[in-house]
């Protein structure tokens, strides 16, 4: 049940809702200390600066500087194929690589208007919750690395090392697999992914378990995280919150459940709503979202046991490579091959936005097509670039000490906020 009001009104600054300006009525502009916190690469959110006024340790002021790690990846899409510019996306983000990939095969998909085999969607939904698990462990070790709390990063990453394997075992990489494909995927499912899948399923909930025994009644976690950081479920909405960092602020919104896409509306799951706004809430959340998307991965493993021995891509070779043992024996099959790969394919003119529920909120990827065959325009809605907006208004009252605890359980990716 939702608790009593987090703060009565809105704590958005009023200047610029992005930047905390000192304000001259609580504090001695004499005594403000100017100080760059970075630019540095704490853990693996990237590259940022924090401009940071400092009444003594508590914050009275602070500005996010971005564009250190400006990589241009979408003018790059721009200017390559449609088959070669899937290998972009998920290096914008690089720990929701699965989710990047998934939601520009989409776009493409949707201005093609493809169908996808059900055996293809079943898996991408497995691999898409797996990262969910990948993405928060992540999370969970570095923010509580940030924090003091060193035991928990080598916790979580030693999980985070089995969904990796798991990511091999069907792609052949650990990371940016390009194992989803525009009309399916790149190859069926491997023999005894459902097998190994499993096995993390039924040491997952054990792993979550243990890592709440251990930071649930830790004192000075608890200290670090309990009434830190505040967000009111208002001003989350008015600064374009989305994920867990909205759903910690007591707003029940998930696409999956609300705009559902793939088979989302087919599995059985729960999505954690917290209600006191802060770095605890926050973290609560992403320990749920684990529970949950073990519940989703299970009904995924089953259903993709079920479709063995169906298609698992598109039977179309204007878009979709012909199967390799067909190359020796058919010239239309090495002619699509060899086109495909030097000119790629062309999409219908048009333009779409396609939405998912990524591990850190809502991504979207607008697309654009004249005809060509390649991308006339293509943009990413950036989940971390909506959370740095709730930096100024989530660490007003701060200590210094309590910044990064702040920052942290904002959860951004840095090159998915510069991009």
């Amino acid at each position: 049940m939702p608790s009593s009001r987090i703060y009565a009104g809105s704590r958005i600054p009023t200047r610029v809702p992005t930047i905390l300006d000192v304000d001259p009525e609580k504090h001695n502009l004499e005594d403000i200390l100017t100080v760059n916190f970075g630019p540095n690469h704490p853990s693996t959110h990237g590259v940022l600066r924090l401009i940071v006024d400092l009444d003594g340790e508590l914050v009275a002021g602070i500005r996010a500087v971005l564009g250190y790690l400006h990589t241009g990846f979408e003018k790059n899409m721009e200017a390559k194929s449609w088959w070669k510019s899937i290998t972009y996306a998920p290096r914008i983000d690089y720990l929701s690589f699965q989710a990047n990939e998934l939601e520009y095969v989409l776009a493409i998909e949707k201005l093609l208007g493809i169908e996808v085999p059900r055996r293809a969607t079943w898996a991408r939904m497995a691999l898409a919750e797996l990262n969910r698990i990948h993405s928060h462990l992540v999370w969970l070790g570095t923010s509580a690395l940030e924090v003091g709390a060193i035991s928990m990063f080598w916790y979580a990453f030693d999980d985070r090392d089995q969904v990796l394997d798991l990511f091999e075992l069907a792609g052949g990489t650990r990371l940016h697999t390009r194992y989803t494909q525009v009309g399916g995927l790149a190859e069926d499912v491997p023999p005894g992914f459902t097998a190994e899948a499993r096995k993390l399923c039924e040491s997952m909930p054990r792993s979550v378990d243990e890592y709440e025994a251990i930071l649930d009644r830790q004192a000075i976690w608890l200290e670090r995280t309990k009434g830190i950081g505040l967000l009111s479920a208002e001003d989350a909405l008015a600064l374009g919150q989305s994920g867990p960092v909205l759903r910690g602020s007591g707003v029940d919104w998930d696409l999956r459940k609300n705009m559902p896409y793939l088979f989302y509306d087919q599995v059985d799951f729960d999505v954690p709503v917290y209600f006191n706004g802060d770095v605890y809430d926050r973290y609560k959340v992403h320990m749920d979202e684990m529970r949950e998307s073990v519940r989703i991965v299970r009904q995924c493993l089953d259903r993709i046991d079920e479709t063995e021995g169906e298609p698992w891509i598109a039977d179309d070779r204007k878009v979709v490579l012909p199967p390799r043992h067909e190359l020796h024996t058919s010239m239309e099959s090495l002619i699509h091959h060899f086109k495909i790969v030097t000119e790629g394919y062309r999409v219908p003119e048009g333009e779409v936005y396609v939405v998912i529920e990524s591990p850190r909120g809502e991504a979207g990827c607008y697309l654009v097509s004249d005809g060509g065959a390649r991308p006339w325009r293509v943009k990413f809605r950036a989940p971390s670039f909506a959370a740095l907006q709730a930096t100024a208004t989530a660490v007003q009252g701060s200590l210094v000490a309590d910044m990064v605890a702040v920052a942290a359980s904002l959860d951004f990716v840095m090159g998915d906020a510069d991009r």
